[in-house]
C-alpha cells in the first residue's frame, strides 16, 4: 500500500535560528499529515526525560533487551504530551497507523509498543510522546515568515543520526550552513 503525498507530508521542517518559539527553536519536525485542515508533524530531534523502558513501566508492557529499554523517548511536540507516537518503518499492520511517504509511517496504538518488547516490531523506530500541530493555513504563513526551512526526510536522518547533530544535518541536506547565518531573518 503505498502513501497518498499531502503537500508537506514526510518532509522536514528545521527551525531557523531567529524562531524564538521555546516549543521549536532549534527544531526539526517530520511533518506526518498537512491538508486543509492544517498540519500534523514529531520533532525528531528533542529527548524526553523518559526511557522506552520507563513508557514500558507506566504501560505495563514487559519485554525489551537493555538497549531497547534504554532507548531515549522524544519530546515529539507540546499537543498531547501524554500520548504516544511511533515512527518506523516496516509496514502498517499495526492497530491505528497512517502511512507518511511509501516506507515510513506513524503508529500510536499500543500493539507497536508490545510487538517491539517482544523483538518483534520493525527494524526502526523513534517513540516519542506528544506531537506539534497547525491550525489551516498556519503553518504555511509560518513558512511565508522564514520561521522553517523545508527538506526532503529520509531514514539515516530519522533514525540514525545523534539527536544532537540532526538540526545542522538537516540543514545540510538542502546546502544550508547555519553557522553562516545570523540569528535574524530581514524581509524584503
Amino acid at each position: 500500500m503505498s502513501a497518498t503525498p499531502t503537500p508537506l507530508a514526510s518532509q522536514l521542517l528545521i527551525a531557523l535560528p531567529a524562531l524564538s518559539d521555546t516549543n521549536f527553536s532549534r527544531s526539526v519536525a517530520l511533518i506526518c499529515q498537512h491538508d486543509g485542515d492544517g498540519a500534523m508533524g514529531i520533532v525528531v530531534n528533542r529527548a524526553s526525560e523518559y526511557t522506552l523502558g520507563e513508557v514500558f513501566g507506566q504501560m505495563g508492557v514487559d519485554g525489551g533487551g537493555d538497549d531497547l529499554r534504554s532507548q531515549i523517548v522524544l519530546a515529539g511536540g507540546p499537543v498531547h504530551p501524554e500520548r504516544g507516537f511511533v515512527l518506523h518503518d516496516g509496514g502498517m499492520q499495526w492497530d491505528s497507523t497512517l502511512a507518511i511517504a511509501d516506507a515510513l509511517f506513524l503508529t500510536t496504538s499500543r500493539d507497536i509498543l508490545e510487538a517491539m518488547a517482544r523483538g518483534e516490531g520493525p527494524d526502526n523506530a523513534i517513540v516519542a510522546l506528544g506531537c506539534a500541530g497547525w491550525g489551516s493555513g498556519q503553518l504555511e504563513h509560518e513558512l511565508t515568515e522564514n520561521d522553517w526551512l523545508t527538506a526532503p526526510s529520509d531514514a539515516e536522518l530519522l533514525f540514525d543520526l545523534p539527536l544532537d547533530a540532526r538540526w545542522h544535518a538537516a540543514a545540510g541536506r538542502i546546502g544550508v550552513d547555519f553557522a553562516h547565518l545570523a540569528d535574524y531573518a530581514g524581509h524584503a
